[in-house]
């Protein structure tokens, strides 16, 4: 009687292994549990070197988004400086990216941008500023990377003006994963552990 409980115990853990086994082997360990926000539509600004850039520029890195202006003295000296602290931990990571519009492309062009990064000591391998028409720069914060209302895009353009200290974090696939506050130190260390986990990920085939 004692040798057959055994045999049944043994039959049983045998079984709870083999389920436990056959669960590990079909969960994707590499995909992360962070949902899908959105998704980025097309875009082409003009990034701080000359060189036009669109969203077939990114494909396959994850990146982070952020608007700013250069002149700016309220939030946004912060908001980079925490930016440069995500910069920091991944300029040698090819497949990462930040990317910085411009919210005042009247008076932040090319030239000034790459001026604005080089006090910053932004590598372009992996730091871009970028200008653009801002028509497109603002429906691309709003309708893209969700951080602002879209219904402001039905105001006049020219009354318009972005003040956001929210970045947004974007997978290898274009999709917006995560929302966070520039100005938070404990949000800017989230973005940095959910870069880390967004960069394990596979960039999905096309159907």
């Amino acid at each position: 009687m004692k040798r057959k409980t055994w045999l049944y115990i043994g039959f049983f853990v045998l079984l709870f292994g083999a389920f436990y086994a056959f669960l590990y082997a079909t969960i994707d360990s590499s995909k992360s549990r962070l949902p899908v926000l959105n998704i980025v539509k097309h875009f082409s600004f003009e990034r701080q070197d000359g060189q036009q850039i669109s969203e077939k520029d990114v494909a396959g890195r994850v990146y982070a988004a952020e608007f700013f202006f250069t002149t700016c003295e309220g939030i946004c000296p912060k908001m980079n400086r925490n930016m440069k602290k995500v910069f920091e931990q991944f300029k040698n990571e090819n497949d990462f990216l930040i990317l910085s519009h411009t919210v005042d492309p009247e008076t932040d062009n090319t030239a000034r941008l790459k001026t604005y990064a080089d006090s910053l000591g932004a590598d372009i391998k992996s730091w871009w500023f970028l200008t653009g028409s801002k028509d497109s720069l603002y429906k691309t914060a709003r309708e893209s990377y969700i951080l602002d209302d879209p219904k402001n895009n039905a105001t006049n353009i020219d009354e318009q003006f972005i003040h956001t200290q929210f970045f947004a974090l974007v997978d290898k696939n274009g999709q917006v994963r995560g929302i966070y506050d520039g100005l938070k130190k404990d949000e800017i260390e989230k973005l940095i552990t959910d870069i880390k986990d967004l960069l394990k990920e596979k960039t999905l085939q096309p159907a």
